[in-house]
């Protein structure tokens, strides 16, 4: 399976702006640029992007490892919190936190505990980058 998203861009680092648009029309040329990435305005960005993304993909993951198990999920709600950071050489996405709040009827903590685990390792996303990933997962009653 191959897919795409793309972006545009006209002027400079502070002053431009961009647009990012996805294959499937969820985005479509949805604004982008410093002020929305740096400076809390308006506009979407790319660390807000991947958040999506891989809160996205590991709960997916999730709900096949669960389905695996013969557990089906309730409700399951993750937000990725993603961190940007100043390095030596820029900048670089330094970690990813999972919050994973899951209504899961017959699961165990042992169990949902060694689930969500694999889940984050084995999600497309997770393997894709390079940052510390770390996950508080909480079983609902």
């Amino acid at each position: 399976m191959k897919t795409h998203g793309s972006a545009i861009w006209s002027g400079g680092i502070k002053d431009g702006k961009g647009a990012i648009s996805t294959r499937s029309g969820a985005l479509q040329e949805y604004p982008y640029g410093f002020a929305s990435r740096f400076e809390g305005k308006p506009g979407t960005n790319p660390e807000e992007l991947i958040g999506a993304a891989h809160a996205g993909c590991f709960t997916m993951a999730l709900s096949l490892i669960l389905g695996e198990a013969g557990l089906t999920a309730e409700k399951m709600e993750t937000t990725a919190e993603v961190t940007l950071d100043k390095v030596d050489d820029g900048f670089a996405i330094t970690a990813v936190h999972l919050i994973l709040k899951a209504k899961i009827p017959g699961a165990d903590q042992a169990k949902f505990e060694e689930l969500t685990g694999k889940a984050k390792a084995g999600c497309p996303v997770s393997k894709l980058l390079k940052a510390n990933i770390t996950l508080d997962a909480t079983l609902l009653p």
